[in-house]
């Protein structure tokens, strides 16, 4: 996703299963490391929170949680909640992060296909829908109306890492900065030297030498999805494996609130994402069609808030 660049010191580490890159311009260089380290340990806490595959995290407990029970959670489980619920709704539904007992049901642990029977699909459809999650922020609890659902953030935990870095560098001084994970989300604020915002090239996921757009990225996040590997994007509305969509991009206010809409775009109908984005401010869609590969762009109508 990102390009080479120049004058630029440059910070990985790996996180959530991915490799976070952390990129800051015309900083010395002890003050840049520093700032890259603290970063990286937000990650880090984030991750202890977030994941579904740590037994201790806020999302396994909520995951274990009794029928209608209820647990208090840390600022970084709630907040990521809290956005997840707000895409959820912008997208009309087709953005779920309950779907962990699907995704379950259609990838196996060596992350082959399954194919799993209606009967199967159907009980893991019952553990999902998040309407069945009550956030109290006075308590700063997590609780459930019946059986707990399976919270998988997955789709929106990378992006709202990427979100909470690029904060914590501006708090440090930082002035200009790009931080991606796993090259599939990124936010940006400042300019590289030489140019406005940061570059970052989009190439078609069928033919990785064909640039689709190069973005000039500034105080903004980008965050993409696509089908490129194996089918692992479920729609939350019928349960099946999204098939019609190759890939899609979206360019928004945060990073995290692109990784969840290009994952909703995935699912949706063009019509569908056409009318979401005249409904948000700040959108850009970018679709690739899997029967043709065909590249269309949706742009919001309405402005960035």
């Amino acid at each position: 996703m990102t390009e080479p660049l120049e004058n630029v010191r440059r910070y990985e580490h790996r996180a959530m299963a991915t490799l976070f890159e952390i990129l800051i311009a015309s900083e010395e260089d002890a003050f840049a490391s520093g700032a890259a380290r603290e970063a990286f340990a937000e990650i880090d806490r984030i991750e202890e929170e977030l994941s579904r595959f740590i037994p201790s995290s806020d999302v396994s407990r909520i995951n274990g949680l009794p029928p209608d029970g209820a647990i208090r959670v840390g600022l970084h489980t709630f907040e990521c909640l809290r956005e997840s619920l707000m895409y959820r709704d912008e997208s009309g539904g087709a953005f779920d992060i309950t779907l962990g007992p699907l995704v379950d049901c259609w990838i196996a642990r060596d992350g082959s296909i399954e194919s799993p029977s209606p009967d199967r699909i159907a009980r893991a459809k019952e553990r999902t829908g998040m309407e069945r999650l009550r956030l109290d922020e006075p308590s700063m609890t997590v609780g459930t109306s019946g059986s707990a659902p399976g919270i998988d953030l997955g789709a929106v935990g990378k992006g709202y890492a990427v979100d909470c870095a690029a904060s914590l560098l501006r708090e440090w001084g930082c002035s200009s900065a790009l931080v991606h994970g796993g090259r599939s989300s990124a936010f940006a604020f400042g300019d590289h030297p030489g140019c406005t915002g940061w570059p970052v090239t989009l190439t078609h996921p069928a033919r990785p030498s064909q640039r689709i757009e190069k973005i000039y990225l500034e105080n903004r996040g980008l965050g993409g999805s696509g089908i490129t590997r194996r089918k692992h994007i479920i729609d939350p509305r019928s349960g099946l494996p999204v098939e019609a969509t190759r890939a899609a991009w979206v360019l928004s206010t945060s990073a995290a609130r692109s990784d969840a809409l290009s994952t909703a775009c995935m699912v949706m109908t063009e019509e569908e994402i056409r009318t979401m984005a005249d409904r948000a401010g700040g959108f850009r869609a970018i679709i690739v069609d899997a029967g043709t590969d065909r590249v269309s762009v949706i742009d919001s109508r309405v402005p960035a808030s």
